[in-house]
């Protein structure tokens, strides 16, 4: 016998040994993940903007220079550092009206904006969702109930419902959340609806209907996990819209009350000093928008880095 060798046989013509390849170069989904995050400099950004206002409204107790709450009559209307007259090192951005430590109100209210706006969310999500993918997937009179109820909603103007609300209920931090909550699932509503009626003819629905699967199971479990880019995005456009309202009810003396620090109640009671002291509107209303676009940012960002997830 001979011991010549023979050379490796070709590729079989199915190509399995380009699919071998394949999976070769193709790198692991975390290594994907993390290149997207990376090169997602929108999500990065709100990200880290996010979670420093985050931080700051934890650790409030323990950064907070003073007590929010803790008048000093003698020292109203400090100056912040960089006004040469009138100032105090210990009152770096300066105090309001009543010689309340602004740096201290700005700290605290990050707490009151989250709060609201995540717990807000979080209701007018599972309202709007609920009813929404209900809609979408069952379609026939349950769609056309849905609709009636968003359609009657959408009638309804939120800011004036929400003012008649709190002046019926009493303005408290509470009903400012159940108020919002309970009027800003609209817009979930219409957005799950026309995914989930996308979704539930696509193929692996259709697979999971042959295979006897039950309407819950179908649309826990193979529509819900597709639809939660669309979802993430909706949430944060909601949790910016919900704080900007309670800043708005608040600024007109409707939302939270004094003495809470909250960054709307902060532009009210600075509307008499904005051409003497501008900074007192300036610096929450800069809070405002700092977190506000950092909230849509990140949910732009979260939707471009998990779309690859989805089926």
């Amino acid at each position: 016998m001979s011991n010549v060798m023979h050379p490796p046989s070709p590729a079989s013509p199915d190509g399995s040994m380009f699919d071998d390849l394949d999976e070769i170069i193709e790198p692991p989904p975390l290594v994907k993940l993390r290149r997207r995050i990376l090169s997602n400099y929108s999500f990065l950004f709100g990200a880290f903007a996010l979670l420093l206002v985050l931080a700051v409204a934890v650790c409030a107790p323990l950064i907070a220079p003073h007590d929010p709450y803790e008048q000093e009559l003698s020292s109203r209307l400090m100056n912040p550092f960089w006004h040469d007259k009138k100032h105090d090192e210990t009152h770096i951005l300066g105090t309001d009206k009543v010689g309340r430590d602004y740096l201290s109100r700005l700290i605290y209210g990050s707490q009151v904006s989250l709060m609201i706006g995540f717990s807000s969310m979080l209701i007018s999500g599972f309202i709007g969702t609920v009813l929404g993918v209900l809609a979408g997937y069952f379609g026939g009179r349950v769609d056309l109930v849905v609709n009636f109820i968003i359609n009657t909603r959408l009638a309804m103007p939120v800011f004036l419902v929400a003012m008649a609300a709190v002046v019926a209920w009493g303005a408290s931090l509470t009903v400012v959340i159940l108020v919002l909550g309970l009027f800003l699932w609209d817009r979930f509503a219409v957005v799950m609806r026309s995914i989930t009626m996308q979704a539930r003819d696509l193929d692996y629905v259709t697979a999971a209907r042959a295979l006897g699967c039950s309407a819950p199971y179908i649309i826990v479990r193979e529509i819900f996990p597709n639809v939660l880019s669309s979802l993430t995005v909706v949430a944060t456009v909601e949790m910016a819209n919900a704080i900007l309202l309670e800043a708005a009810l608040s600024f007109l003396g409707f939302g939270v009350q004094a003495p809470t620090p909250s960054w709307g109640l902060m532009l009210n009671e600075a509307r008499e000093y904005m051409f003497f002291s501008p900074w007192l509107l300036a610096l929450p209303g800069a809070c405002l928008f700092v977190l506000v676009l950092a909230i849509n940012l990140f949910g732009d960002g979260l939707r471009d880095v998990t779309r690859d997830q989805e089926r």
